[in-house]
């Protein structure tokens, strides 16, 4: 009696064990211990270039699952209201396993609040030496916190009407092979072009937000100012460099401070002649400013436009840019954790990475992989020489903390100062206040 007792017993807490290693979440049938892979996952993706187009992004996740076995399911999101179907996602622990954006959602919003896997150990010395510097440092939260492996990257610019330089004998102060300029050279090819035109030939537009990494890029450029500490905990833009960038900027003729634009605004400006420089620019609008049948890099008349740096005091501009790359979610799934990290190597880290990296019509966010060089863009003259600007990504801090809130005070602070007598004291003052607002919003 005992014997059977005993046996009935064993046999009880050996299907206890079982029930407790077997028992998954009704949502979660692929769970698994680590070092085991699902065999499908979800990638929520922003529409980044075709990363956007379904068809596009088959013909690269149906490669991946030819090489793995893992199936990959897509929804695509709009920036209209992704965020919201994101954050939706997220709080009621239904979110995908990847999502493809930037670093100030990835790692500033839900990697700072918890929602991301860490996947610092996704980098080794070899990953961090061909990333790109400012792409790799906007990914970590800390040094040994990632919420994002970079897949691709872009850098805003000017753009500038050459046959309109040429005619006001500007163009002898940009060099067209290094795409830069000085400050002082700048500043003699605006008085050249007002000499010639008469009019405003460039505008600090601030109607809004919209393109507004045009200009503080411009006002930071010009003197050497910052937006931002390193560290990304303060807005800077307080300092003397930039208030003598945004008095330049008052007091030369042929710019002004326009309130009743924005980026857009300002491009179609350009496009259509009235403009003869452009502050808000990018490879998009490069590869194809209009829709008029010109061609790319040309304005409706079919004037020639030629992309170039923020003008500097030394020449060696830093760029505003737009990174992007994956993230995986937290969702307490080793077995899908595993599987994601395969598919960011697969898109990001592989002989598979050019094909991801032209899906999205921007630009590889590291030189080389694994040692072999990454030779995307040598067959499109346009994105070759694009590629020139890449090296001049300077610091992206866009993930300091209440940054909607400093967007709007930055073009808030620029309509105050267009609307001011320009004096010193005016333009101060309105800095000061809007920056106060911007670190307010940071607390």
């Amino acid at each position: 009696m005992k014997k059977i007792l005993s046996i009935a017993i064993a046999l009880l807490m050996i299907a206890g064990v079982f029930a407790c290693n077997t028992g998954k979440p009704a949502d979660n049938p692929d769970q698994g211990n680590s070092g085991d892979t699902a065999k499908e996952i979800t990638l929520w993706t922003y529409p980044i270039g075709n990363w956007g187009d379904e068809a596009t992004v088959k013909t690269l996740t149906d490669a991946f699952t030819a090489e793995t076995g893992i199936a990959v399911k897509v929804e695509y999101l709009t920036y209209a209201d992704g965020d919201d179907k994101v954050n939706t996602a997220l709080t009621g622990k239904a979110g995908p396993d990847l999502i493809m954006e930037g670093p100030e959602r990835l790692v500033a919003n839900w990697g700072a609040n918890g929602y991301m896997v860490n996947i610092a150990d996704m980098f080794d010395a070899t990953d961090k030496s061909e990333i790109n510097a400012a792409a790799l440092s906007a990914c970590f939260a800390d040094d040994k916190t990632a919420y994002e492996y970079p897949l691709v990257m872009t850098a805003h610019c000017m753009g500038i009407n050459l046959n309109a330089f040429k005619e006001a004998g500007a163009d002898q102060y940009i060099n067209t092979d290094t795409h830069t300029w000085t400050t002082e050279q700048f500043t003699n090819a605006v008085k050249a072009l007002y000499a010639k035109y008469g009019d405003t030939v460039g505008a600090v537009f601030c109607n809004g937000q919209g393109g507004d990494q045009g200009t503080r890029a411009l006002v930071n450029n010009l003197y050497g100012g910052t937006f931002t500490n390193a560290e990304h905990t303060a807005y800077t833009w307080d300092d003397a460099k930039n208030i003598q960038a945004l008095k330049a900027l008052y007091d030369l003729e042929g710019i002004a401070y326009d309130a009743s634009i924005v980026g857009g605004d300002e491009i179609a400006n350009f496009y259509n002649g009235i403009f003869k420089m452009a502050f808000c620019w990018n490879i998009a609008q490069q590869q194809n400013p209009n829709s008029a049948g010109t061609g790319a890099g040309k304005t409706a008349n079919g004037d020639e436009i030629v992309f170039m740096a923020f003008p500097s005091q030394d020449g060696k501009a830093q760029l505003q840019g737009g990174i992007w790359g994956f993230g995986i979610v937290n969702n307490n799934d080793n077995a899908r954790i595993e599987a994601a990290k395969k598919f960011i190597k697969f898109m990001a880290d592989s002989e598979h990475t050019a094909d991801a990296v032209r899906a999205s019509n921007f630009f590889a966010a590291r030189s080389a992989v694994e040692g072999k060089a990454l030779d995307v863009w040598s067959s499109d003259p346009i994105m070759a020489e694009y590629t020139k600007l890449m090296p001049m990504l300077g610091d992206y801090y866009q993930v300091t903390k209440g940054w909607a809130a400093a967007r709007t005070a930055w073009w808030n602070m620029l309509q105050k100062v267009g609307a001011s007598d320009g004096s010193e004291a005016a333009i101060s003052a309105a800095v000061a206040e809007y920056c106060t607002q911007a670190n307010d919003g940071a607390k």
